[in-house]
């Protein structure tokens, strides 16, 4: 019999996973949750998962169930405050929707600079000019994470 294929820094996976920040009062919410829908396929080293999550999964076998816990900021790095900027209503206006309303918690897509690709900023205020306070920290940055995962397929 076959032993399992275990996964690589270059492996494609098949597998579901949960993210959710772990605090002094237990799991908060998940961020991320496939187990209730269909799993995820990803390319390690891709930069589809953080690389102390892709870390985790090195030497895992195919069919592994397990759970990690990272200490704050190794998932995805300390917050930045540097990260969370005011963006004038004028530029939101040419970015997207002239008529969009934002509120606090709304998670916003922006297209990167060379238009190739797409980051995220939640709202934290509104001013009264009309211009939004973005964080653009990942969700997660600072905190300590639990990591829990299935390993579908490893190719």
């Amino acid at each position: 019999m076959t032993a399992p294929a275990a996964v690589q820094a270059d492996s494609f996976l098949t597998l579901h996973y949960r993210l959710a920040a772990l605090g002094p009062a237990g799991e908060g919410a998940a961020i991320i949750d496939t187990f209730a829908d269909k799993p995820a396929t990803l390319s390690l080293g891709a930069g589809e998962l953080s690389p102390a999550l892709e870390a985790c999964l090195l030497g895992l076998a195919e069919g592994s169930r397990c759970r990690f816990e990272l200490p704050a900021g190794e998932a995805f790095g300390p917050r930045n405050g540097d990260l969370v900027q005011w963006v004038a209503r004028k530029l939101l206006e040419q970015l997207g929707d002239p008529q969009e309303r934002y509120s606090p918690g709304d998670v916003v897509q922006f297209p990167t600079p060379d238009g190739t690709g797409r980051y995220a900023g939640a709202v934290v205020q509104v001013g009264a000019d009309g211009a939004v306070q973005f964080d653009f920290n990942h969700p997660l940055a600072g905190q300590a994470v639990v990591f829990e995962v299935q390993l579908i397929g490893v190719l």
